[in-house]
């Protein structure tokens, strides 16, 4: 969508026309130095002067992208208009009336930087605008000083760059804070002989040295939990599985860096047999009896522990139900989901799933 920043007093046979002599009167100079490029608000710098006229661009061509500006390239206000003071940073307005600074239009000199930041936040807070998002790629870090010291505060930090914030209302922060939680998974994969898929890290407190544990990780970026939990134990076993259901999940809090953390049981069935050790952090993994898996201390003696396999076992025995993954699109953001529920209707309500071909287990153990 385009709109004009000026309104004709009169009708004219072109929306450009009324404007067509300033542009005229741009060319007649013999060095413009700039003048007429700096109605941008991106910082274009000026390759030529103007004299003998604007011959590589049609006046009304110029004319048209100088008397129009974009709303917002993508989706919200974008604030560039058609003139503005130099020392303002390229910038876009974000749909919650806050600033997104773009960091490839950044100066480099730090002195220069200090002092646009200072006349771009006192511009902006007279615009009554709020939150004020700065990010720094790695290459700008000597910046990251100055922008502290101007008031901005750490957000987050990827391998790339580091995400500042300035909140200008008086009053409560209300930008949204980083992510609190990690989000881990762990793979209950029995086969048809009831035989439980477990591991020994290579890493872990001596206390743990010789326990059997169910394979588990972390969910990376922009993964479901249903191909995470199978991708955690092909590469620690090299068995495949499919996903049957989420079984139980568990939230803590303070476990790493402060985090709270999800851990998501996940029931899958074996694909295949044959085990491949990752040597990089599984020291041992095998097909071990449930009867047994059940019978080791750190399971029996720990609550979490002994809780997981008893839900897991009534599982089985198909008297729990767990949580089927569905793919659904919400009209709110038209994006693709994956919901998880239990199905209590039709022919699943026996809980029987994908489990096809397990034997009961209570009387085992």
């Amino acid at each position: 969508m385009e709109m004009s920043l000026l309104e004709p007093r009169t009708a004219v046979s072109s929306p450009f026309s009324s404007f067509k002599h300033q542009v005229e009167r741009f060319s007649r100079c013999s060095s413009c130095k700039g003048r007429f490029f700096r109605a941008s608000y991106s910082r274009v710098p000026n390759k030529a002067s103007c004299s003998g006229g604007v011959s590589s661009i049609s006046q009304e061509k110029l004319a048209a992208e100088a008397f129009t500006h974009k709303i917002n390239g993508t989706n919200g206000l974008n604030s560039k208009l058609f003139s503005r003071d130099s020392r303002l940073l390229d910038a876009d307005d974000d749909q919650y009336d806050g600033i997104v600074i773009d960091p490839n239009g950044l100066p480099s000199n730090p002195i220069v930087f200090s002092s646009n930041l200072r006349f771009s936040l006192s511009h902006w807070k007279k615009k009554g605008k709020k939150g004020v998002w700065l990010k720094l790629l790695v290459e700008q870090s000597e910046l990251v000083p100055i922008a502290i010291k101007a008031g901005f505060q750490y957000h987050h930090a990827e391998p790339g760059y580091l995400m500042l914030t300035y909140w200008i209302p008086d009053g409560p922060c209300m930008l949204p804070a980083n992510a609190s939680h990690h989000v881990g998974v762990g793979g209950f994969v029995i086969n048809d002989k009831n035989e439980v898929l477990v591991v020994q890290e290579k890493y872990c407190s001596p206390q743990f040295a010789n326990f059997w544990k169910i394979p588990t990780g972390f969910i990376v970026e922009k993964e479901e939990i249903y191909t995470g939990v199978a991708r955690e134990v092909k590469e620690e076993t090299g068995i495949d599985t499919e996903f049957v259901e989420v079984i139980a999940f568990r939230h803590a809090h303070n476990i790493a860096f402060e985090k709270s953390d999800l851990f998501f049981v996940c029931m899958l069935r074996p694909l295949s047999t044959q085990i491949i050790v990752d040597d990089f952090e599984i020291q041992a993994a095998k097909w071990m009896p449930l009867a047994e898996f059940v019978e080791q201390s750190h399971v029996k003696e720990d609550v979490m522990f002994k809780k997981i396999i008893d839900i897991c076992i009534a599982r089985l025995d198909k008297y729990y139900c767990g949580l089927n993954v569905h793919q659904l699109v919400s009209k709110f953001d038209g994006k693709l989901s994956s919901l998880y529920y239990n199905i209590v209707d039709g022919e699943d309500l026996n809980c029987a799933g994908k489990l096809k071909g397990t034997q009961p287990v209570h009387s085992l153990i």
